[in-house]
């Protein structure tokens, strides 16, 4: 295999795994909207919350798997409360009051975290050290786990929302909101937990990606503008629309960054955003309607 071609084959590898990454991110944001009809702003705060969460307890264990079972337990409720104090009052407003609030939330979330926590980066140690030669590259361990993670996660998720009682109520208010509550079915709890889910799925994303990034007040502003190209271009409430969407947003800014730089490959994606607005609006991999 020539050098070309091995470098190719690592850039993709990369993509992959990050693009995983990132759809873990996005499922969350998925799922309020899908659900919802909820475009949340709040989200890369959220992420960002996770990742403070979880290295407040690994700060005091010392133990990582420990963080990453509180942070999103934690950032869980904080979600349920963050709906029922904010969002479900706003119930049959404009919907550009809900996304004024949320923005008004990830301000508040921002200014907080900047002041208890300060303006310097938090390290959380990943638990698995080493890394794998592929080709050229060293391909490490640990970005490898928290892609199996992401895809778990999200399976466990999917799983949920099919076979699951609630999950049976979150179809059914997916469907018809008017029907599902003549059923009985308790929308406005619904809604709630819902929206407690997709701030958990944020904190867990937060938090397996905090050893990669750090932590700090502003890490969620690039994963959130990823996040909301990839629920666009995968179908606004498609969840596993959203996850070909961002293996295919991962694998193009990869490949795109042998030629420019990794800050400058992010245009790429932005490119991707307007063509799929300007011919196919409803999301790339959305089902086609009959």
């Amino acid at each position: 295999m020539s050098e070309t071609a091995q470098v190719l084959f690592a850039q993709i590898l990369i993509g992959i795994t990050t693009g995983l990454i990132l759809a873990l991110v996005a499922s969350g944001l998925t799922l309020i909207f899908g659900i919802m009809d909820v475009v949340n702003f709040a989200h890369g705060e959220l992420f960002m919350l996770g990742a403070y969460m979880g290295w407040v307890f690994f700060a005091l264990t010392g133990n990582y798997w420990i963080g990453l079972m509180a942070a999103p337990l934690f950032v869980f409720f904080f979600g349920v409360a963050m709906h029922f104090s904010t969002l479900r009052p706003l119930v049959g407003r404009d919907p550009l009051t809900t996304i004024l609030a949320t923005f008004g939330v990830s301000l508040v979330l921002q200014t907080v975290a900047l002041w208890v926590w300060g303006p310097k980066f938090r390290k959380i140690d990943e638990p698995i050290t080493g890394a794998v030669s592929v080709f050229h590259l060293q391909m490490p361990y640990y970005r490898l786990m928290i892609a199996f993670f992401s895809v778990a996660i999200i399976g466990v998720l999917w799983l949920f929302i099919q076979r699951g009682r609630f999950g049976l109520w979150i179809r059914a208010v997916t469907q018809d909101r008017m029907m599902a509550t003549a059923m009985g079915i308790p929308v406005p709890f619904v809604h709630t937990v819902v929206f407690g889910i997709g701030s958990a799925m944020a904190a867990i994303s937060g938090y397996l990606y905090a050893p990669v990034l750090g932590v700090d007040p502003h890490m969620g502003l690039n994963n959130i503008l990823r996040a909301f190209i990839i629920v666009v271009v995968g179908g606004m409430g498609n969840l596993w629309g959203s996850v070909m969407a961002a293996i295919m947003i991962g694998v193009l800014e990869a490949v795109a960054a042998t030629w420019v730089s990794a800050a400058q490959a992010i245009i790429f994606s932005f490119a991707v955003l307007i063509v799929t607005l300007l011919f196919r609006p409803t999301g790339l991999f959305a089902p086609t309607p009959r």
